[in-house]
C-alpha cells in the first residue's frame, strides 16, 4: 500500500497503539476505515424517515432479506455465502461513491472507479483477506454463483420497496418509466421466479397510481 494513501486512512489521525501485533492493527485499521460506509448517501428514500438510506443502511437490510428470503431463491443457496456478498458488495463505494440505479452518465465510469477503489480498500487488509473479500467482491459483480445472482436480486429488490414505500422515491428520476424500472430490476427474476413476480406486482400497481411514469 502507497504510504500517501495509508495517511489517507481514518486511524491516520489517531493511529492505534504500536504494540498490537500487525495482522490485528491492519485488521482494525479497515474495521475503522469502513465506517465511512455510513456516510455514503444513496438516493432511495428511507421507509421510516424523511432521509435517504446510507449504504452501511442498505447493506444490514440486505443481509437480513437473506436470511428471510432465500426460500425463493430459484437455486439452492448458502445462506452464510450470500450474506457475505451483501455486506462486502457495496464497501468500494467508501471511495469509489455511489453510482444510483438509474445514473446512465455515472454508469460510463463505474466500473472503472470501483475496481480501482477495491484494489485500494481490499489491499488494507492481510493478503489472505484481501483475497477473500476482493473475491467476494468480483463474484458478486460477475454473479456468476447461484449465492451471486441472488444477492443481486436482493440488491435490486430492496430499492422497489422503498419507491414503493415513498409512493415514488427514485422512480421520479427524470427519464424513468416502468419499462425502465423493469429493465433494471430484470435481476430479481433471473434469481426468484417468485420475487420477480412480486417485483413485477410492486412495479405494475405503482405505474396503476401514478408513482411511476408509463411509457409516453
Amino acid at each position: 500500500m502507497d504510504d500517501a494513501l495509508l495517511t489517507d486512512l481514518l486511524t491516520a489521525s489517531n493511529p492505534l497503539p504500536e504494540e498490537l501485533d500487525e495482522r490485528l492493527a491492519a485488521q482494525l485499521a479497515f474495521v475503522v476505515e469502513v465506517d465511512r460506509l455510513k456516510t455514503v448517501l444513496r438516493q432511495s428514500p428511507l421507509a421510516a424517515a424523511a432521509r435517504r438510506e446510507n449504504d452501511a443502511e442498505h447493506s444490514w437490510h440486505l443481509a437480513l432479506m437473506v436470511i428471510l428470503l432465500a426460500e425463493y431463491a430459484d437455486e439452492p443457496i448458502d445462506v452464510g455465502h450470500t450474506m457475505a456478498l451483501v455486506v462486502v458488495h457495496d464497501l468500494v463505494e467508501i471511495y469509489a461513491g455511489d453510482t444510483p440505479l438509474y445514473d446512465t452518465v455515472g454508469a460510463a465510469t463505474q466500473e472503472a472507479r470501483e475496481r480501482a477503489a477495491a484494489d485500494r480498500l481490499f489491499g488494507l487488509l492481510p493478503a489472505d483477506q484481501a483475497t477473500l473479500l476482493r473475491g467476494l467482491w468480483d463474484e458478486f459483480e460477475a454473479k456468476s454463483t447461484p449465492e451471486a445472482r441472488f444477492a443481486k436480486a436482493l440488491d435490486r429488490l430492496e430499492p422497489l420497496l422503498l419507491n414503493w414505500m415513498a409512493r415514488g422515491g427514485t422512480w421520479r428520476t427524470p427519464g424513468v418509466t416502468a419499462a425502465v424500472s423493469r429493465a433494471r430490476t430484470s435481476a430479481i427474476a433471473e434469481a426468484s421466479r417468485a420475487l420477480g413476480a412480486a417485483a413485477e406486482a410492486i412495479i405494475g400497481e405503482g405505474e396503476r397510481r401514478g408513482w411511476v411514469a408509463s411509457e409516453a
